[in-house]
């Protein structure tokens, strides 16, 4: 069913005040296709739709809400109404909900909580936004190295409802982790091997203090499930899931793809960004890059003689410029993907420049020539063409070891590398560029003269 279809549905249901059917329909329906018709809703509409359905129903589609939909739910709900729904849902995603909102509501909501449920809530809003412990959960199940197979499935089906998964299962002694078994091990295996047997104590852990987008990489790379996290000690204290570790990677690209283009990242989402704070985050940057073209134009009036002789040098900047940018955000681009899939680190850098240099030179070549030739059929004078052509290869192989080294060179010191991404190598190789190509037709055109 198509998502304007759907809308029309429940709004028509919610009309007529046919709430049973209302209730049997949202049950039968994906949590994420429901969440995003009720986000086509009204608010008025979308809390009276919220309070009708079963409460697990709703806790699952509260947690699949956009930002903006779900805090103006937040507004229209009691204290009441607000932690049954995070008492449903899972930690972490509650987690993530009660750090969006003010703290005087957090406060309260949690004042109204389980004990247990708040213990855990505490412990995990305490980590650090940017660690493996703020996107964790606690809800997996355990099991002890004397089980039984029988006992390890009596576990699943007594547990198995309120964790996180069950296809990944955690062998413990004294919350120390000592081993994992597959949900498949255990159907496959007779009913009297014990989970020692069965278990594998290689197991692949992450510090409850690690980066989070590290874990989630770390994730991607085996293909787990959940990943463990343990704390200094080897204590077990939450997983990791490949839903979350899919969230940070999508929240880590797009701050990426913010700072390559001159922005300050958001938090929030486009329609949930007030116009002021679209607007401050991309003039400080901005401004910056503006005032570093100044040495563009700096360079430009240092060779006012120059095109003031030959005019028509003048008409061929923009091409030079242009070509040497996009070569540069090629490599750049090449680079910060790389690196963000661990494929490229800094100690690759020689590697990185000769590879990059014969590419360089190969696609330099190419340019120089097909430009080289066209200029002087156009314009009919050869001692252009070669101008052209030589200075496009000089700035295609500049650009490109550019774009290489300055990420990696970024990463290095401990920065960001999408921070020096498009504007800035832009800026840097439009300058580069513009002197080489003056300072080939000054000497080129002295020795002519001479």
């Amino acid at each position: 069913m198509e998502i304007e279809e759907l809308v029309q549905q429940l709004q028509q249901l919610l009309e007529a005040k046919e709430y049973r059917k209302l209730r049997e329909l949202t049950e039968d329906m994906q949590p994420a296709d429901l969440a995003e018709a009720m986000e086509e809703m009204d608010v008025q509409q979308r809390l009276l739709l919220f309070r009708l359905m079963k409460k697990e129903v709703a806790a699952e589609i509260f947690a699949w809400l956009g930002q903006e939909a779900r805090g103006e739910l937040i507004e229209k709900f009691s204290d009441t109404e607000l932690t049954a729904a995070l008492e449903e849902m899972a930690l972490d995603d509650a987690a993530d909900i009660l750090e969006e909102m003010p703290a005087s509501v957090v406060k309260r909501v949690l004042a109204k909580s389980s004990k247990k449920t708040r213990d855990s809530l505490n412990r995990l809003l305490n980590y650090p936004a940017d660690s493996a412990g703020s996107i964790m959960t606690p809800e997996y199940i355990r099991l002890r190295k004397d089980m039984t197979v029988t006992q390890a499935l009596d576990v699943i089906r007594r547990e198995g409802e309120n964790s996180e998964t069950v296809y990944t299962l955690y062998v413990t002694e004294r919350n120390k982790l000592l081993g994992v078994v597959s949900a498949r091990d255990l159907l496959l295996a007779g009913p009297d091997q014990t989970m020692e047997e069965l278990m594998d104590d290689n197991v692949i852990s992450v510090q409850v203090t690690d980066d989070k987008e590290e874990v989630a990489n770390e994730l991607n790379r085996y293909g787990f499930i959940a990943m463990p996290v343990v704390d200094s000690e080897g204590m077990l204290v939450g997983i990791v899931t490949v839903d979350d570790a899919t969230d940070v990677l999508i929240e880590e690209a797009t701050e990426d793809f913010e700072r390559m283009a001159a922005m300050q990242p958001s938090e929030d989402s486009y329609f949930a960004t007030s116009v002021f704070k679209h607007a401050r985050n991309r003039i400080p940057w901005l401004l910056v890059l503006m005032l570093s073209a100044t040495f563009t134009g700096m360079i430009l009036t240092h060779y006012e003689a120059a095109f003031a002789a030959m005019p028509l040098l003048v008409s061929f900047i923009p091409m030079l410029m242009d070509t040497g940018g996009n070569c540069g955000n090629q490599s750049s681009t090449l680079m910060i993907r790389g690196m963000a899939l661990g494929e490229i680190e800094p100690k690759d850098i020689l590697r990185v420049v000769w590879k990059e240099f014969r590419v360089a030179l190969l696609v330099g070549v190419v340019l120089a020539v097909v430009n080289g030739v066209r200029i002087w059929i156009m314009y009919g004078d050869f001692m252009i063409g070669v101008l052209i052509a030589v200075t496009l290869l000089a700035a295609v192989v500049i650009a490109k070891l550019i774009g290489c080294m300055l990420p990696l060179g970024v990463q290095k010191v401990g920065l960001d590398p999408a921070l020096i991404a498009s504007p800035f190598i832009t800026t840097l190789v439009d300058a580069c560029v513009i002197t080489v190509y003056f300072t080939i037709a000054v000497q080129m055109f002295s020795a002519l003269q001479g």
